[in-house]
């Protein structure tokens, strides 16, 4: 993608911009008076967000993240779909789906009258998807920069018959230090704990971290937050669309066996997913579409 034309097209100026980043990957950087945020194209990837005023950004990034075509981007938040976890079919396909690791298009930019500044991506079926999962969509991504972080992944559905779907806003969260972060609002739900062979178990207390953890909650509620205690901040998850969200931290035996993670990344970052996933499978009718919003938010006090 030529830089030159992607700012004469949907440059702003003192406010976006793109640059280049790692691998030619180019970047759009938003600076506003309420936040700065950088936008990976490549898989349409949110890889930063950082409120005016706070001294931490909100996302982790992996410093040994691959900027490779046909690999995915370790931190801000990759973009699962169209299923999430391990090929539905068990045909080898790629775990996650294929939407995190190919290009993406700019759709439009623009500075609202609020001081926020809106982002959209967008990403359609072409021979290569067909070729791993045969339908037609337009799979698009609406980004909102400002004193929160907003997201909205849109399914389109442009066949004449519908389809089936599972997603993740797989979310690499900052944190001061994994044993002290835990995460609020999951209290009373169940869990299916992939870590003991999908068993399916009810949650006690808020979710701490002491060891390996890779769970797939029901029943969710639309407010989640994960208390910092060593960063001495509150980030607050709201979403709609969702009936599941993910919790997973690898731990220290397989962040070890990551080639792009450092062994101690696992200390620094918690993964809290808003999801369409295990029994919450999304039919997009003909012609239709389907959205799965989430609001980040930084609290202190």
């Amino acid at each position: 993608m030529d830089l030159a034309q992607l700012n004469a097209d949907y440059g702003i100026n003192g406010q976006l911009q793109f640059i280049p980043g790692k691998g030619d990957f180019p970047l759009l950087k938003v600076t506003n008076d309420q936040a700065t945020a950088l936008i990976s194209i490549y898989g349409g990837q949110v890889l930063s967000f950082q409120p005016q005023g706070e001294p931490q950004d909100l996302m982790f990034v992996s410093e040994k993240a691959y900027y490779q075509t046909g690999k995915a981007i370790k931190g801000g938040v990759p973009i699962c779909w169209p299923w999430f976890g391990p090929d539905p079919e068990g045909a080898g396909r790629p775990s996650h789906g294929f939407a995190r690791n190919r290009p993406w298009q700019v759709l439009a930019t623009e500075a609202l009258a609020d001081g926020q500044t809106q982002v959209r991506l967008g990403f359609s079926d072409g021979d290569d998807t067909l070729a791993l999962w045969p339908h037609a969509f337009e799979l698009a991504l609406e980004i909102t920069v400002g004193t929160v972080l907003k997201m909205a992944l849109v399914s389109r559905n442009r066949s004449d018959a519908p389809f089936v779907i599972t997603q993740a806003l797989h979310t690499y969260f900052i944190v001061g230090d994994i044993t002290q972060a835990t995460v609020l609002g999951l209290e009373s739900t169940t869990y299916i704990d992939k870590v003991d062979a999908g068993k399916r178990k009810p949650q006690d207390g808020a979710v701490a971290i002491a060891s390996e953890v890779d769970r797939i909650y029901t029943g969710v509620p639309g407010a989640l937050m994960i208390e910092d205690a060593a960063l001495g901040r509150r980030i607050r998850i709201t979403s709609t669309g969702n009936q599941t969200a993910v919790v997973w931290n690898p731990w220290s035996a397989i962040a070890a066996t990551m080639a792009d993670l450092d062994d101690q990344d696992y200390t620094r970052f918690l993964c809290v997913e808003t999801t369409n996933a295990a029994e919450d499978v999304i039919t997009v009718p003909a012609q239709g579409e389907f959205r799965l919003e989430v609001t980040y938010a930084i609290e202190r006090g």
